[in-house]
């Protein structure tokens, strides 16, 4: 006979009585996280697509943050330690439950944020999120449940190199010895780092492929 007393909590002993079924915290808005070397063509396919996009590179740390790492003389802007990833991973989250959050805008010439600005996803049901540091954010977004997918670009590298080299001088990014020395440093370096990015989780996708994968995905989100 059960000596319980009435109204005691009965339920001890239950696992998973009180457990939050699978997707019952899914958020209103998913994440896309698109990574690949630098040039690969992450912001001409974003640019194509029409989606809300967060770009990533805009999370960069200030030129005069004094934890930036160095490689060459210079700032080694192509080490993730060059890079806000709690700030991104905060923004990202805003974004996914409800729909806004405050983003900065970076200037690479200048190595600083000039403004902050306030990114509204329009109800869409995915945002693309979009950046070399993408694969940082991987496991934390799959651990928030806030990630729809995450790919990795890739082309030739060849390519990669030209189509790089072309924008970062468009653009004045850093001085012209600067830019092809880096250039030459990352073509070396690319297999291993597109193999490194799939290894923690992206998918490893041609630019014609994911933007076709993109439309689609938004279609059915």
């Amino acid at each position: 006979m059960s000596t319980a007393e009435p109204g005691a909590d009965d339920t001890a002993g239950q696992p998973g009585l009180f457990e939050i079924p699978p997707g019952a915290r899914r958020t209103p808005t998913r994440i896309v996280l698109l990574t690949g070397p630098s040039g690969s063509g992450k912001t001409s396919l974003t640019n194509r697509l029409g989606l809300p996009v967060v770009s990533l590179d805009d999370f960069y740390r200030d030129g005069d943050h004094p934890d930036l790492p160095r490689r060459y003389g210079i700032v080694d802007w192509d080490s993730p330690d060059s890079w806000d990833r709690d700030g991104a991973m905060a923004a990202l989250l805003d974004i996914a439950r409800t729909g806004r959050a405050e983003v900065p805008l970076y200037d690479i010439p200048t190595n600083r944020r000039t403004t902050v600005r306030q990114f509204d996803a329009g109800g869409s049901p995915i945002v693309l999120a979009e950046g070399i540091f993408a694969a940082e954010l991987i496991e934390p977004c799959r651990e928030e449940d806030i990630l729809a997918d995450a790919l990795c670009l890739w082309r030739p590298r060849l390519q990669t190199f030209w189509f790089r080299l072309l924008r970062d001088l468009g653009e004045a990014r850093k001085p012209p010895l600067t830019l092809l020395r880096r250039g030459l440093s990352l073509a070396r370096q690319e297999p291993a780092k597109v193999a490194e990015l799939v290894r923690r989780g992206a998918r490893k996708m041609r630019v014609a492929q994911a933007e076709d994968y993109l439309r689609e995905l938004a279609t059915r989100a």
